[in-house]
């Protein structure tokens, strides 16, 4: 049977994509190693996991976990490579010397994303990533999350495929069925905590609402990339402090039960960035959840969200029209119930996991 290693030093070792997606989906057809941050050493039905050094800054990535990912998956000599961060290009050319096929993962424009990232953007880090990057372009085959990343890869040398971070449902019907203590309707939000993610229009917005519903709650569950400082000068944050918890990056086990009392999913990007071509998986996942959802009026979401008539598109910027939909979502349950059956036959159509795992297996089958 042949080897496939999962490679990241950034992704958490309960990455939604790597962990429930990907991993499993080749399982069943290969022996695959998955080496992430974090996890425990195991194995599970053909899927050994392996643990590597977690660091939040990139030096000490370069510094301490590459080496430490090398030791332990070089001897492994695996079939195939796959990484998902830009940084690991180095040791994918290493693995690919070894005599392995190497998939390199695109999940972002950094071309773009560079401009808005607080860290890890140095001017040495740039030019070695677009060093790099033209190097995998020519070496290595390559995976999109999303069709808008083709407009900058244009000069490929080796084939590559698109597949979306489209939502798992078995995955989520399993997991959304938790325990939680929340038993009152509230405001459910999955994802990197930031500016701009829209975070002070959220805040603000939910001081608005604190006028009318005056227990609401908004439960903010990702990473947080806003100062403590920065945080207290939102307009309205004093006044909803107590209404809005952070709960920092949570496994979807422990989030999604959340869902279930939510009145709505909050998935807003500002105009920034790739952040107008490129969807955020978490629109998909609130889908699949029955959630309404609440996102940006670029043109490419109102494609998905209107036609679906699954939520609201709104301004980014506008907490006032933030306010009065979720004020909708939260007092109308027959528009609640409308909008998230309708969101969820969407996803077991059109935008679920199982059409883009059988794309995979196909890049699989067609490199090796």
């Amino acid at each position: 049977m042949k080897s496939v290693l999962l490679l990241s030093t950034v992704h958490p070792s309960t990455d939604s994509r790597i962990v429930y997606k990907i991993a499993p989906a080749l399982r069943s057809h290969y022996e695959v190693f998955c080496a992430l941050p974090g996890v425990m050493e195991g194995l599970r039905e053909r899927l050994h996991f392996i643990r590597l050094p977690q660091f939040v800054r990139l030096l000490p990535r370069i510094l301490f976990a590459h080496p430490v990912a090398l030791l332990k998956c070089l001897w492994i000599r695996p079939h195939l490579v796959h990484v998902f961060v830009p940084e690991l290009i180095p040791l994918a050319l290493v693995f690919q010397w070894a005599g392995a096929k190497v998939i390199y993962e695109v999940q972002e424009n950094l071309f773009k994303k560079f401009a808005i990232k607080r860290y890890n953007n140095h001017l040495v880090f740039r030019t070695l990533f677009r060093i790099f990057d033209k190097l995998a372009r020519r070496r290595f085959h390559c995976i999109f999350t999303d069709d808008a990343y083709l407009e900058e890869y244009t000069d490929l040398a080796k084939p590559s495929a698109v597949i979306h971070n489209y939502v798992s449902l078995p995955v989520m019907d399993a997991l959304v069925n938790g325990e939680t203590p929340v038993q009152h309707p509230g405001l459910f939000y999955l994802g990197v905590v930031s500016m701009e993610r829209c975070l002070d229009t959220m805040i603000h917005a939910m001081a608005i609402l604190k006028n009318t519903h005056p227990d609401c709650h908004l439960h903010l569950f990702g990473p947080v990339r806003v100062g403590k400082k920065n945080l207290e000068n939102i307009p309205g944050y004093d006044l909803v402090r107590n209404n809005v918890t952070f709960h920092g990056y949570t496994d979807q086990k422990v989030a999604l039960p959340y869902a279930r009392h939510a009145a709505a999913g909050i998935a807003l990007l500002k105009s920034v960035a790739d952040y107008p071509e490129s969807f955020p998986t978490k629109l998909f996942e609130y889908m699949a959840l029955k959630l309404p959802v609440i996102t940006s009026d670029f043109p490419a979401y109102r494609q998905i969200v209107e036609r679906s008539e699954c939520g609201f598109c709104i301004s980014p910027e506008d907490a006032e029209a933030l306010s009065r939909t979720l004020e909708s979502c939260i007092t109308d349950g027959a528009l609640r119930e409308r909008m998230g059956a309708n969101g969820r036959n969407a996803a077991e159509t059109c935008y679920n996991w199982k059409l883009e795992e059988a794309k995979l297996l196909s890049f699989y089958q067609a490199i090796f």
